[in-house]
């Protein structure tokens, strides 16, 4: 069935005048950011653009045309930010929200095992937990070997050959469709739990399920409107506010950095003092008068593009989903590398919860030819069968689809590279890029990451303070290195 998105229509606004103090591309959780922090503070010689109908980016959310809600992708919300946490309370107000404790799981060799794997063994066969034992003991008694070479180097000196052929390396070969040798390993922060050996050992001997590791241990959701309601409801307020000017539906086409000139799908141009970009990067250079020099920079940024299929079903989820949040599966057998039970986060997910509920199927595109979206979507299907997630294709009411171009931001060898050439040439001329696909960061591309990046650029505009999330991930994402604050 054909995806259908609830929308405003837009109608060409003239711009106020053609020039502005600051020019913010993209209303995600970056360009918002930037915008609410200038609203904040008092400033409103500020326009922010928006190539798109409504608000939210890569964070959006629609509502297909039965009545399901559906994210473009699998977000959840958790933070690392105070002051993030205290907006996103005043947006929806204490009723808007559903917490829930996570309840993440890989599915392999046919059984459930709780994510961390690495904590998990127990629930292996004896072969499998035997070998991935051997191999963190190898990995626990060998002299430290340094700096590892790429991803694939530090997952082998991580967590030994065991770990690293059941789930390290098909998982993530299928979610960054690429060898995890072509990956730097630098980025990884909280985002993969490493190993203690003594507590893998503990749960084996008491056959005991560890999942407390993590950042996001508890999250919450929207109570309605998905997770893009969050980012509607905060550009509505700027537009409420009148400070600034906010225009929906307004592409960025070229940009002339030498003049400080925006120009615009509609035809009309605007000159800028400072430009806040969150397009993505290699897209960026590539309309601007800049792409003969940041162009080779340019080509090694990598990402991939991401196929979300929501499966709406009917009925209720069967025992084996009670309480569990989201699935990973690292064998090759499923197209999808990540499965969430949507409508676990909100019944308002789904038209009405007595009758139906929804999955959230992911999969990264890869560079096979010849797949079509028709027969991905029946292979999803298929799998999902296969895997006992559903019992039948029979309970399928229908499937939504919607391909995302730029998925993730890879962190590629090149990458650091790459952002050394062309960040600080693009902010020589005024230009700043941002955000998940803008500052091309994984480890600090969440939304409150992305949400922070425009504050915290904005500060750094105005009183000089350092961009601690772009600089310093590491720090921002480090357990009890204390939680960022801003805008206070």
């Amino acid at each position: 069935m054909s995806e259908t998105r609830k929308c405003i229509t837009i109608t060409p606004l003239e711009m106020p005048h053609d020039h502005i103090s600051t020019l913010i591309v993209g209303a995600g959780p970056t360009g918002l950011g930037a915008a609410w922090r200038l609203d904040a503070l008092g400033r409103s010689d500020w326009c922010l653009c928006e190539a798109g109908a409504t608000f939210g980016g890569l964070a959006g959310s629609c509502v297909d045309e039965e009545g399901f809600t559906w994210d473009f992708g699998g977000h959840v919300q958790h933070s690392h930010y105070d002051y993030f946490d205290t907006l996103m309370d005043d947006l929806l107000g204490p009723e808007g929200w559903l917490s829930h404790e996570r309840q993440s799981w890989i599915w392999i060799q046919g059984r459930f095992v709780p994510y961390p794997f690495q904590l998990n063994l127990h629930r292996l066969p004896a072969a499998d937990r035997d070998e991935c034992l051997a191999g963190l003991r190898a990995v626990a008694g060998a002299p430290s070997p340094g700096p590892s070479a790429n991803f694939g180097a530090w997952i082998d000196a991580t967590f030994g050959a065991g770990i690293a052929r059941l789930f390290m390396r098909p998982y993530n070969t299928k979610v960054w469709a690429c060898p995890p040798e072509e990956l730097d390993w630098a980025w990884i922060g909280d985002r993969v739990a490493v190993v203690d050996l003594a507590r893998v050992l503990a749960n084996i001997a008491a056959n005991r399920d560890d999942v407390s590791w993590g950042p996001n241990t508890r999250f919450r959701f929207p109570r309605r409107g998905g997770t893009g309601v969050v980012w509607r409801t905060l550009g509505e307020r700027l537009q409420r506010t009148g400070a600034g000017a906010v225009r929906l539906g307004r592409r960025l086409v070229s940009l002339e950095t030498s003049r400080r000139m925006a120009h615009f799908e509609d035809g009309t141009s605007l000159e800028y003092e400072r430009m806040l970009s969150t397009i993505p990067l290699d897209l960026l250079v590539g309309m601007s008068d800049r792409r003969g020099p940041l162009g080779a920079a340019a080509s090694g940024l990598r990402h991939t593009s991401t196929h979300v299929f929501g499966i709406a079903l009917q009925g209720a989820p069967g025992a084996a989903l009670t309480g569990k949040c989201w699935m990973y599966f690292p064998e090759p057998t499923c197209p999808f590398y990540r499965v969430t039970v949507f409508s676990h986060y909100s019944p308002f997910n789904v038209p009405d919860a007595d009758r139906y509920w929804s999955l959230m199927a992911e999969v990264s595109e890869t560079d096979r030819a010849g797949v079509s979206v028709d027969a991905l979507r029946e292979d999803v299907a298929r799998r999902l069968v296969q895997a006992g997630l559903i019992t039948s294709r029979a309970q399928i009411h229908h499937i939504w689809h919607r391909r995302l171009a730029y998925g993730y931001p890879l962190p590629s060898l090149r990458r650091d590279e790459a952002l050394g050439a062309i960040l600080p040439a693009l902010e020589s001329s005024g230009v700043y890029s941002r955000g998940r696909f803008g500052a091309w960061k994984y480890e600090v591309s969440n939304q409150d990451h992305s949400f922070a990046q425009g504050v915290e650029l904005v500060d750094r505009w105005l009183t000089g303070s350092a961009e601690r999330t772009l600089h310093d991930a590491g720090g921002v994402n480090t357990p009890g290195r204390g939680r960022a604050r801003h805008g206070t």
